[in-house]
């Protein structure tokens, strides 16, 4: 069933698959152990640039990362410039849409494109999965996100919810023309 983790074994995805290409990067499907390393350490280094707090160590970003990869049909998309990982997106198909769980870029890469390439990605993905609906739930004050989102044609609706740690996140959604 969608949305709910395995038990029993891991997955096994390949970097073989590429989604979008440009001329300086690559976003490609992913299941090496490595790779979902490198989103944790990009989520740490993105997530202390927003939150003004000092990096977090790996071992603390990546379980949450897995926890959402653990779920039937979970995809980790991974943006490459070079071999270098500079983005990457998770996403696993719920009751009727398809939803982003993490978009990062490393704050290095930051305003060069990735996150629109990334979030190509997951409308690519979301179509070739047979989902026309998207969600994702973003921190309500991340203003650069929430831009980001807009841009990509995703729609801030008037629901939010409260996070373990007492923040609010808003719920956006996007619909893909068919």
């Amino acid at each position: 069933r969608p949305g709910v983790p395995r038990t029993a074994g891991r997955r096994v995805r390949r970097r073989t698959e590429r989604c979008v290409t440009t001329d300086e990067v690559t976003v490609s499907v992913s299941s090496d152990q490595a790779d979902e390393e490198a989103a944790a350490l990009i989520w740490a280094r993105a997530t202390a640039r927003r939150d003004d707090q000092d990096v977090r160590d790996v071992a603390e970003t990546l379980p949450g990362i897995r926890r959402r990869l653990a779920l039937d049909g979970a995809t980790l998309l991974m943006a490459w410039r070079a071999d270098t990982p500079v983005g990457f997106a998770v996403v696993a198909p719920q009751q009727h849409s398809l939803e982003l769980f993490y978009l990062a870029v490393d704050p290095h890469a930051w305003g060069a494109g990735v996150a629109p390439l990334l979030l190509h990605a997951v409308d690519d993905r979301a179509r070739s999965s047979g989902y026309a609906d998207l969600t994702l739930w973003v921190i309500a004050d991340n203003q650069r996100a929430a831009a980001t989102y807009e841009r990509a044609g995703w729609t801030r609706t008037a629901e939010v919810q409260q996070v373990d740690d007492g923040r609010m996140e808003a719920r956006f959604v996007r619909r893909l023309d068919t």
